[in-house]
């Protein structure tokens, strides 16, 4: 592809994220290649990265567009400052890439023109640009970063703009770490060891192994390493009665069954059926048998009361803002309102009691999130022990995991310090 038509295409891309916000944005890039399959493999990196940048870069570049009073704020207009602010395009580079040529961007119009010139010589970052614009996040969301991060939050939202790394966890039903990543190895995929997580690898450059031997075969499944963390935290032991309440598709699930070697008993539930249908597949390639799917609700509502006080662990992996998880679904910090906090909160809580009644006395009960803000995390297990004085937090040292995870009796993770997602965990027992 030309530069130009690279161009296009970008903002052919981000059009059709920007008008589908309720879809995640990789799940819509994965669409628009399929349906583009003449775009090649270089091409389609260019255009993906071109692309998360400017979902990274937003706040910054519509910044820009208002400063110079550009005529709108379509993909093409934000591909266009992109291209002068973050490359250090030229007007006149510009115009050779917008000329309407064949599978190229329409000529610039004088409105267009006028804004363009205003950027050109300039970088992103401005004297006159608050923090919330220079961090590119929402103003309303500012003060809940602050208040999670106190005087670093500028620091530790800036690590939620560097691209993630690719993170494997060894399954250990089918090998150990030394022979998971000699398989990888022989694929031609270069591995480390992780930091904290104790069957983790991390791939030294991004690229994709679902089509390897060594995956296919079940040896490894991609997770973050902050997920696998969590799955830790829950303590696992095999020949266990084990529920993961919200199950979604099934990563914890996983890990956690494998930390059980297939002895005992993992109920992985969800409100969404389709969801765990979705886990199938991945339970049936890592070879984990000793898992059941449960959809919450409907047929499963008398089930479920039955339950009650019979599981030696519980987790609680709740539905969230995601505010944890921006380095890899940078649309997310611009799709987020206000409202979307207010209902989460409550909703979390009712998830918690109910998930609570399953634990029993003696029992573990795991409370997680992929946010960071506190609203979601500290407050709301403060909240659910005002509620359910029986329970007790357990500090994450006292169930193996490293001291420089822990935020007092809970696990806080980020990119910045632990080179991970940003994920909340609080680890109970019910007394």
């Amino acid at each position: 592809m030309t530069p130009g038509a690279r161009v296009a295409a970008t903002m052919d891309l981000l059009d059709a994220i920007t008008g589908q916000p309720e879809r995640p944005a990789d799940g819509v890039a994965n669409a628009f290649f399929r349906a583009r399959r003449f775009i090649g493999g270089g091409d389609r990196r260019a255009v993906s990265d071109r692309t998360w940048g400017i979902l990274r870069r937003y706040g910054q570049l519509t910044w820009w567009l208002d400063r110079t009073r550009h005529p709108d704020r379509s993909a093409r207009a934000l591909v266009a400052a992109d291209l002068m602010l973050q490359d250090g395009l030229t007007l006149q580079q510009l115009e050779a890439m917008f000329d309407g040529g064949s599978y190229r961007p329409a000529p610039l119009d004088d409105g267009e023109r006028r804004a363009l010139r205003q950027m050109e010589g300039h970088s992103l970052p401005h004297p006159d640009q608050p923090d919330w614009v220079r961090l590119n996040v929402q103003e309303w969301i500012a003060p809940h970063l602050k208040e999670a991060y106190g005087e670093a939050w500028g620091r530790e939202i800036a690590a939620l703009d560097t691209p993630p790394p690719v993170d494997l966890r060894v399954n250990r039903l089918k090998a150990t770490v030394e022979e998971a990543r000699a398989a990888l190895h022989r694929e031609g995929i270069e591995t480390e060891p992780m930091r904290y997580a104790r069957d983790g690898l991390r791939l030294k450059r991004r690229l994709s192994i679902v089509t390897g031997q060594a995956f296919q075969d079940g040896l490894v499944e991609i997770q973050d390493e902050g997920s696998q963390l969590v799955a830790q935290l829950v303590d696992a032991q095999p020949g266990m009665q084990v529920a993961d309440y919200c199950a979604g598709a099934g990563g914890k699930t996983l890990a956690i069954a494998a930390g059980m070697a297939n002895k005992g008993r993992v109920v992985a539930m969800d409100v969404l059926e389709n969801r765990l249908d979705r886990s199938a597949q991945r339970l049936r390639r890592a070879g984990a048998h000793n898992v059941e799917r449960r959809a919450l609700g409907g047929d499963n509502a008398k089930w479920l009361k039955r339950q009650k006080e019979s599981f030696d662990r519980v987790l609680v992996d709740a539905p969230c803002t995601g505010t944890g998880t921006w380095r890899r679904n940078p649309d997310g910090r611009w799709t987020l309102q206000p409202r979307d906090l207010e209902e989460l909160v409550p909703k979390q809580a009712a998830i918690l009691d109910a998930a609570a009644r399953l634990v029993k006395p003696g029992g573990g009960l795991v409370y997680a999130t992929c946010s960071v803000l506190p609203a979601e995390d500290e407050r709301q297990v403060e909240a659910f022990l005002g509620r359910h004085p029986e329970f007790a937090l357990v500090p994450p040292t006292d169930l193996g995991l490293p001291a420089e995870t822990a935020a007092g009796l809970y696990l806080r993770l980020s990119p910045l310090k632990h080179r991970t997602d940003g994920f909340f965990a609080a680890a109970m027992v019910r007394k």
